[in-house]
């Protein structure tokens, strides 16, 4: 990524053609990630694997778009990115077809003139009165 409000269509490219190793060149080697099921998993190798396990499974045939939210510059090198992402699973899902949004944050940091995530955290846009899964405009 050549700028931090690249990472939501990289994310997306690399989820929607189900390609883990461009997912993890997204990451830092020694990032952390929490999905939305509050599952940590720290460097590369774990992250990969978390991604590559679900898109073989529940999440195959799963289709990503997302929209940039918030980008903060907070530091020479360092910023922080806001992104909404809205997720339709296949019938790959127990569930069957539905659609699913989240709000990732992710910490990312500049080297050599490329920006990769070092701390991400993936959280479901939820009623918290209710629990129920909301979608943005619904």
């Amino acid at each position: 990524m050549q700028r931090p409000e690249d990472l939501p269509a990289a994310f997306e490219a690399a989820w929607n053609a189900h390609d883990m190793e461009a997912l993890g060149g997204l990451f830092e080697a020694d990032a952390t990630f929490v999905n939305r099921f509050a599952t940590f998993r720290r460097g590369l190798e774990e992250i990969v694997e978390l991604h590559r396990t679900i898109h073989e499974t529940v999440y195959r045939g799963s289709v990503m778009a997302n929209d940039l939210h918030a980008v903060d510059l907070i530091a020479p090198g360092v910023a922080v990115v806001h992104f909404w992402s809205h997720l339709t699973t296949s019938q790959a899902h127990p569930a069957g077809v539905h659609a699913v949004e989240t709000l990732l944050m992710a910490v990312l940091v500049e080297q050599g003139g490329a920006w990769r995530i070092k701390a991400a955290e993936n959280v479901t846009f939820t009623d918290p009165r209710s629990g129920k899964l909301l979608l943005r405009g619904a």
